[in-house]
């Protein structure tokens, strides 16, 4: 059974939509990559289902918990981090973590262990004893995640959780996501889609509040490339081999990446594009063999993430995701931080 299950959710602001009958299924263990263009819905939709918002219409079941009947119970199965950690930044690490556990209802018995393993997992240790306000970003995360792991969750919600962070405070932060995958199910909003493609195994890309788009990343890029493209280095005379590529049933169009210098024994590199449809590997090697030019490499040419995202998400305007989407909860701002640790 799949640890998330959203059905038809849709939330309106006004007469504004934040989204519109979105409808997925996380499994268990699973980090799924939660993607969209500013004001997309994606903000609007992980506050819904950590129980931040109420949906206009629809359902949202964690764990087996449906969040309108059982809310209490959804966000005890829940660790949220939004875009700005809920942190008081006049209270030392430790002091901070041991008030979240408090707050999240950890048993008295297991605080001072799940504190402990807190800090011990997001290596913590060297800044337990000073001020939330006197550390680095980078270490503000890692407690942010560190409250979102206090109670031991089955699902995390992670809202852009490299944001502002340096090189090596992403790297040091996408490893510590992809170490809780298989214990925990995690999902991520990142506008740095390089980041989602190593580290997530499924992706969601959301448009105007709607689900545009939901697969791996590599499946996505195949069924979004129009026509085929392929990169073919061949050994032989450039203008001849670009001929003889023109010629093969079903290519669209040749182009000289690098052109080989003068003589039979040097290489080039062609992108054949091949119509919708076809598949002309077959008639390229036997193009190539009957001119003599033996190829060196073929293979397909696949949309980076990147270019998947803009195919689906810039055909029209965004709309608004809402009232303060972008906002983020402040630092230090109590009632925030309260609810989102519970």
């Amino acid at each position: 059974m799949p640890v998330i299950e959203v059905s038809g959710l849709t939330k309106y602001y006004g007469d504004k939509v934040g989204v519109e009958d979105l409808t997925f299924n996380v499994a268990r263990g699973e980090i799924l990559g939660f993607l969209g263009p500013n004001a997309a819905g994606k903000t609007t939709t992980m506050r819904v289902i950590t129980g931040y918002m109420s949906p206009t219409r629809g359902s949202v079941k964690v764990a087996g918990y449906d969040l309108l009947d059982e809310p209490a119970a959804v966000k005890r199965h829940i660790g949220y981090l939004p875009e700005n950690p809920p942190l008081y930044r006049d209270m030392t690490v430790r002091a901070y973590l041991e008030f979240v556990a408090e707050i999240k209802e950890v048993p008295p018995k297991r605080r001072r262990a799940a504190v402990a393993g807190a800090i011990e997992r997001l290596a913590l240790g060297e800044v337990q004893g000073r001020l939330v306000q006197n550390i680095s970003r980078g270490y503000r995360q890692r407690v942010g995640l560190a409250q979102a792991l206090i109670n031991d969750p089955d699902v995390l919600i992670l809202d852009e959780p490299t944001a502002g962070l340096d090189p090596k405070q992403i790297i040091e932060i996408r490893n510590l996501i992809r170490d809780l995958a298989g214990h925990h199910t995690v999902v991520l909003s990142s506008h740095i889609l390089p980041e989602v493609s190593v580290t997530c195994s499924r992706v969601m890309i959301i448009n105007r509040g709607r689900l545009v788009a939901e697969d791996a990343p590599e499946r996505l890029s195949a069924r979004l490339r129009r026509a085929q493209r392929l990169v073919v280095r061949v050994r032989g005379p450039a203008q001849k081999v670009a001929a003889a590529l023109g010629r093969v049933p079903g290519v669209a169009g040749v182009e000289a990446v690098t052109e080989a210098a003068p003589g039979p024994a040097s290489d080039g590199l062609f992108y054949v594009d091949a119509e919708a449809g076809s598949d002309v590997r077959e008639g390229v090697f036997h193009a190539m063999a009957a001119a003599g030019a033996p190829i060196l490499e073929l293979r397909p040419v696949e949309l980076s993430l990147e270019e998947v995202f803009l195919q689906l998400t810039t055909e029209e305007p965004a709309t608004d995701d809402g009232p303060g989407a972008n906002e983020g909860e402040v630092e230090g701002d109590g009632a925030k931080a309260a609810d989102t640790g519970r």
